[in-house]
């Protein structure tokens, strides 16, 4: 494998330490719900504790942390990858402790094993993967790829829904949109996005940045609304290619709905590692992208709705859209020295 990341070259750094902090710095780039970053690790020997950031969750849209635990469980498909990359198969218990509801997973990196080519790849997806807001270009998402990620998602426990009739297409964008204006009349949701929608400027190292979504979305149809990060300023990064130039205009992309048999906090965890593990697949074999549009998931009515009419009685977890991203954003993360800690 060559020299291995995180790894002291010159000596006076134990080299273990050194994985560690490289395994728990991949995984911070995990996606999580309004980039939120909702995690904390802690180290002990050759040992990762991951924790949710309870004061990371989302109360207004999502009070039963449901949205923090899925992208914490993204952070830990992540740090799967990562630890294989640097020789190592990761042993992990989730939920160990049922007294301690935010201690999530308990990682070892105790046996050593050469990293495959494969994960090699994946890896190589981590820091260049983001997340898309905004129509697609009109570039077809394959039915062989489209294969590929339901079998990717059912290796960790869940269903990748593909929604392939219109009908069902525009009833989903429909809700999305229905949820949109929902939330926008309620004003302690605005005041949670402008918490993690920070203007211009602001040098945090979390939140969605006005880097990270369009300053004019296209609408398609059917057209599944973003949110309002900019809450009516202006902001967001230029449209460059999402402004047209294809003969048949930008599209909405393949719709998807990613769900699980239970509704607990370890489905909502193998939901999470699903995601990541077909966001990085959906990467690395075609450049393809994903946005997410969870608003109908939040409304309790619209979620239900949509598990029995859309779900064959499984829980929806996230929606998305898959396709060619057009434009180039950027998104932010906390350094790790703020995310990992030693265990006391």
């Amino acid at each position: 494998m060559g020299s291995t990341p995180g790894r002291s070259q010159g000596g006076g750094s134990d080299p273990l330490t050194d994985d560690v902090r490289a395994v728990v710095e991949a995984a911070t780039w995990a996606p999580s719900v309004h980039n939120t970053q909702p995690w904390l690790f802690s180290r002990r020997g050759h040992r990762i504790i991951v924790r949710a950031d309870a004061d990371r969750r989302l109360s207004v849209t999502d009070p039963e942390g449901r949205g923090m635990l899925i992208s914490c469980g993204a952070a830990i498909f992540t740090l799967r990858v990562a630890a294989r990359h640097l020789g190592y198969e990761p042993r992990i218990a989730l939920l160990p402790d049922p007294d301690r509801p935010h201690l999530l997973a308990d990682v070892s990196l105790g046996e050593r094993t050469p990293e495959s080519e494969d994960n090699g790849r994946l890896h190589g997806e981590i820091r260049r993967r983001r997340t898309h807001r905004g129509a697609f270009k009109p570039d077809p998402v394959g039915e062989s790829l489209l294969s590929v990620l339901r079998q990717e998602a059912q290796r960790e426990g869940a269903t990748l829904r593909v929604v392939v009739d219109v009908h069902t297409e525009a009833a989903v964008a429909a809700l999305t949109a229905a949820a949109e204006h929902v939330h926008r009349l309620t004003p302690s949701y605005a005041g949670e996005l402008a918490r993690w929608a920070p203007a211009p400027g602001n040098p945090r190292r979390e939140g969605v940045h006005e880097s990270a979504y369009p300053k004019e979305t296209p609408h398609t149809e059917p057209h599944f609304p973003g949110r309002d990060f900019a809450r009516g300023h202006g902001w967001g990064a230029a449209a460059g290619e999402e402004s047209g130039g294809w003969p048949d205009g930008p599209v909405t992309g393949v719709a998807c709905i990613l769900t699980t048999k239970g509704d607990e906090a370890q489905d909502w965890l193998r939901a999470g590692q699903a995601l990541q593990r077909v966001l990085l697949r959906a990467s690395v074999e075609a450049d393809i992208s994903a946005a997410f549009h969870t608003q109908a998931l939040e409304i309790p009515e619209l979620r239900e709705f949509i598990r029995t009419r859309f779900c064959a009685g499984e829980h929806p977890q996230l929606v998305l859209r898959l396709g060619a991203a057009a434009g180039e954003f950027t998104t932010v993360r906390r350094p790790v020295e703020q995310v990992l800690h030693d265990e006391v």
